[in-house]
């Protein structure tokens, strides 16, 4: 009988943990698994390289851990719809858009919900997540939290690290079953893009960042301006031609898709003349669109006026298109007309690119 007691009392004790606790408790959980799953979604969709894996993995068991906040949180919500508050209708809302932002993420996941009203079920997904961030904290500042130092409490702790535990171990069997199932997602890339059109550039999608309209672009007038260390000049499109430097580089779009392409064309680092004193290089569209590189990755840009072996379609960058490798599709700029050294630093500017 005493061999027993023992796990007895463990099993209670686990019961005691798993109770559904105080409501503040619940929210301050909650809130903290928000700001993880906003914080490593973002991470997710800024990292190319396959170093950022810990970003999906992470977020993806951020997400899991809301979902096993649910019944928690469910008491909570029961609690405050029968005390009538006047804004219970916008909780209501903010609560069915988790549930939106939740279905898209898993349905992209796993390949059974690829589209949503004709749009891409990550694009979905981030939509409505980016919605969500003004309800969310009007949620909380609406409804301030009051931490008490018996919050820290040993108990706490553990609930959090058996959340975390738990959400973790249902990651891993989602991502085992999918795999085993062999679900369109299992195929995924590690950013949770599928792959489309490799070696095809007619079958790789024209997707373009916002409402860029594709420009039209006179091959004889266009020409590249380079601006270095030694000053300003610039270059036909005949002689950029002339080079034929090649690479072969994931172009994977924060929309939900990647392709492999041969790429050929002139190295940027062959156009800069000098380079002293530059912290960054700053790419520059036809359209307006711009984006700054830190100096150190300039020996590992390309700007290709081919792919595939034939030159680039308008909906593709023609006559000027920038390879990134390891960066996101929006790194990867179209219509190139000027690539700029510069001293200022490559983090100023926007996160994420805004025209």
């Amino acid at each position: 009988m005493r061999s027993g007691t023992p796990r007895v009392a463990g099993v209670a004790g686990l019961r005691r943990i798993l109770r559904s606790p105080a409501g503040r408790i619940t929210n301050q959980t909650l809130l903290v698994a928000l700001v993880l799953v906003f914080g490593t979604g973002v991470a997710t969709v800024a990292i190319g390289s396959s170093s950022g894996r810990w970003a999906a993995i992470a977020h993806g068991i951020a997400g899991l851990v809301i979902l096993l906040l649910v019944p928690w949180k469910s008491r909570v919500i029961r609690g405050g719809l029968r005390r009538g508050r006047q804004t219970r209708w916008a909780s209501l809302l903010l609560a069915t858009l988790v549930v939106i932002t939740f279905v898209a993420g898993l349905g992209y996941a796993t390949g059974l919900v690829r589209s949503i009203a004709g749009k891409p079920g990550l694009w979905v997904h981030i939509a409505v997540a980016l919605v969500l961030v003004p309800l969310i904290l009007w949620h909380f500042a609406a409804r301030r939290i009051r931490p008490r130092r018996s919050d820290l409490s040993r108990r706490t702790f553990l609930r959090a690290g058996l959340l975390g535990a738990g959400a973790a171990g249902l990651y891993f069997a989602t991502a085992g079953a999918v795999r085993l199932g062999g679900l369109p997602g299992a195929h995924r890339r590690f950013t949770g893009s599928y792959e489309t059109g490799s070696f095809d550039p007619d079958a790789m999608p024209t997707t373009i960042w916002l409402e860029d309209p594709v420009p039209a672009v006179d091959p004889d007038r266009w020409r590249l301006t380079v601006v270095d260390g030694a000053g300003r000049y610039q270059l036909r499109l005949d002689e950029l031609a002339a080079f034929g430097a090649r690479t072969q580089a994931t172009l994977d779009c924060t929309s939900g898709w990647y392709s492999r392409q041969d790429w050929a064309g002139v190295p940027v680092s062959a156009l800069l003349r000098s380079t002293e004193q530059a912290r960054s290089l700053l790419v520059h569209s036809v359209t307006g669109y711009w984006i700054r590189f830190p100096a150190s990755d300039v020996g590992r840009l390309l700007l290709a006026t081919r792919v595939g072996g034939a030159p680039l379609s308008t909906g593709h960058g023609y006559p000027l298109r920038l390879v990134a490798p390891g960066r996101r599709g929006y790194w990867w700029v179209k219509w190139v007309d000027r690539i700029e050294l510069q001293t200022t630093p490559w983090w100023w500017q926007p996160p994420f690119p805004v025209t």
